[in-house]
């Protein structure tokens, strides 16, 4: 395979957030990128992978769709598997892991036998080694008989920035604040605030967004160890990236004082320190930003706690219908997000939300981003 070759790109989306991570694509410049359920595919070619993973902030991995073919049984899928052209994708020196996921309407119906084929097929023909550990992933689905295989490109979740190493109990993914935050309207030129910021995560990811940092620049990705691979051309992507100056500020405030640290030491790794305000203080005792006299209200978006881990939800209706009041007395001017799993919740902030947003999936709960328009 070339890396002038095209082929389906599969950029998987937080269940929910398909068509947010869509407009992200097509904004990117990855032209016919449409929603599918879990996510969004278009096609491409290897460069576009590799930008892919280092300039999407909504996607959670990249998957490369590297070929297909039928069977029937498994004798045929050792045989075929035997004959995919694994040496165009994959070196003999790195090891690999296969994953397979099966459907009823397929005559191979035994994911873990089918697995065994293809480790056998790529150990046997091309060499590479097989382990649970291994750097590289291979994905079989069996789907009405036709075994379609994809190379997981990005090796850890995009989420995981690089530069991030302190979170908190119930940490918002990178990756879902950063579509949040497009949801919002939010482009990087207006000041935003959260009032319970925890580890930090929407105001860095503002702050780089602000910046024009890439989500990627700080890690690397499994592609870098694929046969695929073309070190100059990554090297020429990568030095493509522009940092711009920004006038938009990021401010940080949570009551714990170990989150404060925490945040604060975020921003420092991230390099947009110079951009995020960490404070400690009760979301009763927020205040607006001063703002100059040439910059206009921005956005207030906040994860608070849900309640899935407290057990007195009525303290969780004080403290949002706090935050609500907080907001109509001092944030004329101002969007609002919120995020949370219970609509009770949102409501109790008396906040006006504009209609409702998709329910996401987020460890193990369904939540929803609640916005307003700019506040009376």
């Amino acid at each position: 395979m070339d890396t002038s070759d095209t082929f389906e790109i599969f950029l998987t989306a937080p269940p929910g957030m398909e068509q947010t991570l869509q407009r992200e694509a097509v904004e990117a410049g990855f032209a016919g990128a449409k929603t599918v359920p879990g996510g969004v595919t278009f096609e491409g070619a290897w460069p576009d992978v590799w930008r892919a993973n280092l300039h999407l902030r909504g996607a959670a991995r990249v998957l490369a769709r590297i070929g297909s073919f039928r069977a029937f049984h498994l004798a045929q899928l050792d045989k075929r598997a035997r004959k995919f052209p694994w040496a165009d994708v994959l070196r003999p020196d790195v090891p690999v892991r296969v994953e397979t996921t099966t459907n009823k309407k397929s005559k191979i119906y035994h994911a873990g036998a089918a697995t065994q084929r293809i480790e056998r097929a790529i150990t046997e023909e091309l060499g590479a080694p097989i382990s649970a550990e291994a750097p590289i992933t291979v994905k079989l689905r069996i789907e009405d008989n036709l075994c379609t295989f994809s190379v997981d490109t990005s090796g850890e979740g995009l989420h995981k920035r690089g530069h991030k190493t302190a979170v908190g109990k119930a940490p918002m993914r990178e990756n879902l604040a950063a579509l949040f935050l497009r949801d919002c309207g939010y482009d990087g030129e207006e000041p935003v605030v959260d009032p319970m910021c925890g580890s930090g995560t929407f105001v860095i990811e503002a702050a780089e967004i602000a910046l024009g940092l890439l989500p990627g620049r700080s890690r690397s990705f499994a592609f870098e160890q694929m046969a695929s691979f073309d070190p100059e051309g990554w090297a020429e992507l990568r030095a493509k990236e522009t940092p711009r100056a920004t006038r938009a500020r990021c401010y940080g405030s949570d009551r714990n004082a170990g989150a404060v640290e925490m945040a604060a030491a975020n921003a420092e790794r991230a390099g947009v320190a110079d951009l995020v305000q960490i404070t400690q203080q009760a979301v009763s005792d927020l205040t607006p930003p001063d703002l100059g006299p040439n910059d206009t209200p921005g956005l207030v978006i906040v994860n608070p706690p849900y309640g899935a881990r407290i057990g007195n939800k009525k303290l969780l209706y004080a403290l949002y219908a706090a935050l609500g009041e907080t907001l109509m007395a001092g944030f004329s001017g101002w969007r609002v997000g919120i995020v949370t799993s219970e609509t009770s919740l949102a409501k109790a902030t008396q906040l006006p939300f504009k209609p409702f947003g998709p329910p996401v999936a987020h460890g193990g709960l369904k939540i929803r981003l609640f916005q307003t328009g700019p506040l009376p």
